[in-house]
């Protein structure tokens, strides 16, 4: 079985769905399977109509019997009987839907929504990443159950960190773009100038310049240095930030998993976080605070509850702990798809 791990742009991208991409290439190499990444170039989800002829080249160039395991940031944005038309077996990766991206008006979102259901009814067979992904593939876009199968992100093994400093050092970790809520975030800081506290944003700028541009003069403007904007860290970099953290904190607007969720819990990081999309299912109840997205009042008072009460931090801390040591290998997704790839291919 020939299979190609078709991805938009720079697979290095740092993001979570280019993170699961490039483990999943890696692991399912490793498994025994001949896979290799295939690069779509264009401004994906959104090509102009040359970038998506070369799009739909490259993947006619592949050899007949090739299975395409397609990204659905850039698979769900083509032309679905074009797709068809290539007769090769296709497997989509759907992280979260294309049309629930934050910033987007009515006429893009209706765009991208109906291309990424005219793609999912077309394909062999749907992957998603998490329960609420599922659902929303089922009741949005009128993908059936059985063509389904859920794949969760895998994690690390990680050291405990003790999640006890005083004052507390919160970290939030994300790509600083609309979606991820920094603007509700620091809209929360600044209700809590009389506690002691410090918060460390780690993200890649570039993805947005715009929303990265307004987020550091935010923070540039902030009293104190009490915020620090630590850009994108490698993993040896991440690791140590983590550790020197004592309390997750996630504002995004929308999540398909939230994968830097899953990797603070491993770590045993209390969370506060919002229920948007399926970050409210990935940090089980006893795990940390939840809120509502764009609330900058109920963020601003679930981190006064946590930054006050050691008790309370030390309490979330052992359920964070015991709910990541629960959560799959990354050996134990590859196994997931694997099994479906098979299928497809059989």
């Amino acid at each position: 079985m020939r299979v190609a791990f078709v991805h938009p742009g720079d697979i290095e991208t740092p993001t979570g769905g280019y993170a699961y991409d490039r483990r999943m290439i890696r692991e399912l190499g490793a498994a025994g399977l001949d896979i290799a990444p295939l690069r779509l170039d264009g401004a994906f989800p959104t090509p102009s109509a040359g970038e998506m002829e070369a799009a739909l080249a490259r993947l006619a160039a592949t050899p007949p019997d090739t299975l395409l395991l397609g990204d659905g940031l850039a698979l769900s944005v083509l032309p679905a009987e074009r797709l068809k038309r290539l007769g090769r077996r296709t497997v989509a990766l759907v992280h979260h839907p294309l049309a629930l991206e934050t910033g987007l008006d009515r006429a893009a979102a209706h765009a991208l929504h109906a291309s990424e259901q005219a793609v999912l009814a077309i394909v062999d067979a749907v992957i998603a990443i998490s329960p609420e992904t599922w659902r929303m593939l089922i009741a949005r876009y009128g993908v059936t159950p059985e063509r389904m199968t859920l794949a969760l992100p895998g994690t690390e093994p990680a050291a405990r960190v003790p999640a006890d400093g005083a004052p507390p050092r919160l970290i939030a970790v994300g790509s600083l773009t609309p979606r991820k809520g920094y603007d509700v975030l620091l809209d929360a800081v600044e209700r809590l100038g009389d506690l002691d506290f410090t918060l460390t944003i780690v993200g890649t700028p570039d993805l947005d310049p715009g929303t990265a541009a307004r987020i550091a003069g935010r923070v540039a403007a902030m009293p104190g240095g009490r915020v620090r904007l630590a850009g994108q860290l490698d993993t040896a970099q991440l690791d140590a930030a983590y550790a020197a953290a004592n309390i997750m904190v996630h504002p995004a607007f929308y999540e398909g998993y939230g994968m830097v969720l899953a990797e603070a819990m491993r770590r045993g990081l209390p969370v506060v976080c919002t229920t948007g999309g399926a970050a409210g299912e990935t940090v089980p109840d006893g795990a940390g605070l939840k809120v509502p997205p764009d609330d900058a009042a109920a963020l601003a008072a679930a981190l006064r509850r946590l930054i006050g009460d050691r008790a309370l931090r030390r309490r979330l801390a052992d359920g964070a702990f015991t709910a990541g040591q629960a959560l799959p290998s990354w050996q134990d997704t590859a196994r997931i798809i694997a099994g479906v790839l098979t299928k497809v291919a059989t």
